[in-house]
């Protein structure tokens, strides 16, 4: 790659300039399944969270983090089989993935990542000079023999989202985390970093791969459950990361503002929030299967466990993707997500009933029949 400098002239890149992957705009009268937002009606009311909020300001050199919402925490990874002995807050799930990464790898370093996977990942790794290393993902998450290859090819950490994995909607489950484990006892050393976007929304069990790991991190935050602009996440892991995470912390930000803090603990002691939660997690597994379940009943055989998108594979996806635009209907192309997989298109279900998923099913299986046939049987 080179860089062009007008009169300074063209030399050869440091590094490759970061992917830009703009969101296509949505023309009004399209339904927009291509945002992965979570749906604003499964949320909690924010605006009652902050009457609620008594906890006074915080100043410099007074503590970093609220003793409640550690506890809290603490409950919910221990709940889960997750050592919650040393806790961070982090401003959200990438800002503790970037300073995980910033401490136990340098610039050229693989890290094993699952293709397809999520795009801003795979853009944060290139911003930090480091290579994503391909792990093919099946419906049970990674797939032990591609994790081998990967780590056999030099990666020094990998990094995985156990349940409601972006963008397939994969779950590891015990049989496949006990796979997974076999493999990485191999490597002791290597660093392993997992992403519980989803959280309580997830609609499976978390299944974690950091157990009798020397170097590792979990990241949950708590975007999908309570709310995006809530950028606010809590880190788990060995002493010496979660160490070094707060050290670096301290020298940019400081702290996640205790107003957030204090929300996500009003939040989270208020009685009604479990059943919002519960409410949440059945409902966006009747959206996801919803539409499995359509694409089947026409001939398209896909699987997501969790979260809330769903991968379906297709010959063309901008072919695919521009056709589904056509009858009214916006999804994100694939190219973002995969480094090595094959094409595809995310659907994000958060939002669609079932019978809105037969109309986008059968507008699917047209998208797939040639534009000329397409028009000639129309």
């Amino acid at each position: 790659m080179v860089a062009a400098a007008g009169r300074r002239g063209t030399r050869v890149a440091a590094r490759p300039p970061l992917p830009v992957w703009p969101n296509d705009e949505v023309p009004d009268g399209v339904r927009n399944l291509a945002e992965g937002n979570p749906d604003p009606e499964l949320l909690p009311d924010l605006g009652s969270a902050l009457s609620r909020f008594t906890a006074g300001p915080a100043f410099y050199g007074g503590r970093v983090n609220l003793p409640e919402l550690l506890g809290a925490g603490r409950q919910r990874f221990e709940k889960d089989g997750i050592d919650a002995t040393h806790l961070a807050v982090v401003a959200g799930a990438l800002d503790g993935i970037e300073k995980v990464l910033a401490f136990a790898l340098r610039p050229g370093d693989r890290v094993a990542v699952e293709d397809p996977g999520f795009p801003r990942v795979l853009n944060l790794l290139g911003a930090m000079g480091l290579e994503p290393e391909p792990v093919a993902v099946d419906d049970r998450g990674p797939r032990a023999e591609s994790l081998a290859a990967a780590l056999g090819r030099g990666a020094r950490a990998i990094l995985v989202a156990p349940r409601a994995q972006n963008p397939t909607g994969a779950a590891i489950d015990s049989g496949r985390a006990a796979e997974l484990g076999t493999v990485l006892q191999a490597w002791p050393d290597v660093t392993v970093i997992e992403d519980d976007h989803a959280g309580d929304a997830a609609g499976a069990p978390y299944t974690t791969l950091s157990r009798g790991r020397a170097h590792w991190a979990t990241v949950r935050s708590v975007s999908k459950t309570l709310g995006p602009d809530l950028r606010l996440a809590l880190l788990a892991g060995d002493e010496t990361t979660v160490a070094r995470v707060e050290g670096r912390q301290l020298l940019g930000m400081g702290w996640v503002s205790h107003l957030l803090q204090g929300i996500v603990v009003g939040l989270w002691k208020d009685p009604a929030t479990p059943g919002l939660l519960r409410r949440a997690e059945r409902t966006y597994a009747r959206r996801r299967e919803g539409l499995v379940a359509a694409l089947s009943a026409r001939g398209t055989e896909v699987s997501a466990k969790s979260g809330v998108n769903v991968w379906i594979p297709v010959p063309d996806e901008r072919a695919v993707a521009a056709a589904l635009m056509e009858s009214g209907w916006a999804v994100a192309r694939g190219e973002p997500f995969r480094v090595k997989a094959g094409p595809g298109i995310r659907v994000t279900t958060a939002t669609l009933e079932p019978d809105e998923a037969e109309d986008f099913a059968t507008a699917f299986a047209r998208s797939l029949v040639p534009r000329y046939a397409r028009t000639y049987t129309s």
